[in-house]
Formats: C-alpha cells, sequence, structure tokens
C-alpha cells in the first residue's frame, strides 16, 4: 500500500531538478524541440507552472511514499473548481511495473474529489506506450491526437 504525502521544499528540489531534465528529453525524443534549447525551455515552462515552487497555489506535488521509502511523484494542479490537470506522475525506475502509478492514480483520483473535482485531464507523449496503456485501463480517454510526418 502506498501513499501520497506533500512535498517538502528540500523533496521539491530533488524533484524540480529531475522533471526539467525528464521533461526536456521527451521533448526532444517527441520531435518537439531541439537538443539545444530543451533544458531551457523545460525551466522556462516549469516556472511559469509553479512560480512558487511547491507552495504553488493550487498544486499539490506529492512524494509517493511505499514503507515510507519514496518511489515517485505526482502532481495534481486545480485548473479550475470542477477540473484538475495531472502534469506529471513517475515512479522511479527499480520500483516500475508493481502497480505503484496505478494505484497512485487511484489516490490522486481521489485527492481531486475531495478538492470538488469532477474531471481530471493529463498528457501522455505518443511514444509511450506504457503510460497510455495504464491511462486507458484506468478509463482515462484520448481526447486529442497530434501527428506530424517529417518530409
Amino acid at each position: 500500500m502506498i501513499k501520497l504525502v506533500l512535498m517538502n521544499s528540500d523533496e521539491y528540489q530533488k524533484y524540480i531538478t529531475s522533471a526539467i531534465k525528464s521533461y526536456a528529453e521527451e521533448k526532444v525524443l517527441s520531435g518537439n524541440w531541439n537538443q539545444e534549447e530543451s533544458i531551457s525551455k523545460a525551466e522556462e515552462e516549469y516556472t511559469k507552472l509553479l512560480p512558487n515552487g511547491e507552495k504553488t497555489e493550487s498544486n499539490f506535488l506529492y512524494t509517493i511514499l511505499n514503507d515510507d521509502k519514496a518511489i515517485g511523484v505526482i502532481w495534481l494542479a486545480q485548473k479550475s473548481e470542477k477540473e484538475g490537470f495531472i502534469y506529471d506522475i513517475n515512479i522511479l525506475e527499480k520500483y516500475q511495473g508493481f502497480g505503484y502509478a496505478k494505484e497512485a492514480m487511484k489516490q490522486i483520483e481521489n485527492v481531486g474529489q475531495k478538492l470538488g473535482m469532477i474531471k481530471i485531464g493529463l498528457h501522455v507523449f505518443g511514444h509511450n506506450m506504457v503510460a497510455r496503456g495504464l491511462y486507458e485501463k484506468l478509463g482515462y480517454q484520448t481526447t486529442n491526437v497530434l501527428m506530424e510526418k517529417e518530409i
């Protein structure tokens, strides 16, 4: 059984460093950004989304714990009174495949319900088939698909 605990400032600093790097890599892999600009663009986006770090209003950044050991993170933002958005969920690689992400998603949905949300959205990169499969199993539906082709 896992539990979600709001991040403290030390956990947030570790998270943001890792998240910026990972997000930049995903944007390059998906063909949205080039390598040279990726880190600065990722930093810019995170600064815009979380201007006050883990204390940014209407943002709930959690450390995912299993037996009091940090195994990942999940970030839920309240976009309106009734709608939320999961900006990030990440389970450390050595803990992947054990159902922790699925359990964290269920728990974050409960958090959203307690905040009055009736809908939660998220973004997944098209090449991330594992995550897409998980979200579909949890009942998330595709609302948009962007496609492109190199010519």
